[in-house]
């Protein structure tokens, strides 16, 4: 049981994914641990109600790191530019993205850092989206 006597309360936020709610076909193995982490969340903010202690998730969408740099190149050899590249990436296989683009990795930090601020004190138990408009429901 978490105590309620803290000074300063605590902000958790797991970073899952947008596959957690909707999993891609190329990507179940790590939509089950997304999915999962999701559960972990919801149940430690269950666990520290009351107590200022906020744990929230942070669903990112495709986002344009070294590996998908790699995963995309080899995907789509054909693509000229990396940027053709995405484009075609995200054409094809993420289709309902609403940004056309994949999601810089600070866009993903300043959402952490919402979470993680004392703005966002009264969030918690939420599954926060920064997925680009990718997942088709209105909510996770």
């Amino acid at each position: 049981m978490l105590s309620s006597r803290r000074e300063q309360p605590l902000d958790h936020v797991f970073v899952s994914s947008e596959t957690a709610v909707d999993t891609p076909l190329d990507m179940v193995h790590y939509g089950v641990t997304k999915t999962a982490l999701l559960a972990v969340a919801r149940g430690l903010a269950k666990a520290a109600a009351g107590t200022g202690v906020t744990v929230n998730s942070v669903l990112p969408g495709p986002t344009h790191t070294e590996g998908i740099e790699e995963y995309i190149t080899a995907l789509l050899p054909e693509a000229g530019t990396f940027d053709e590249a995405q484009r075609d990436f995200i054409a094809q296989y993420r289709p309902t993205s609403l940004l056309k683009r994949l999601i810089r990795p600070e866009e993903i930090a300043n959402l952490i850092l919402f979470a993680s601020s004392e703005q966002s004190s009264a969030t918690t138990g939420a599954a926060l989206k920064v997925e680009g408009g990718t997942l088709t429901s209105l909510v996770p």
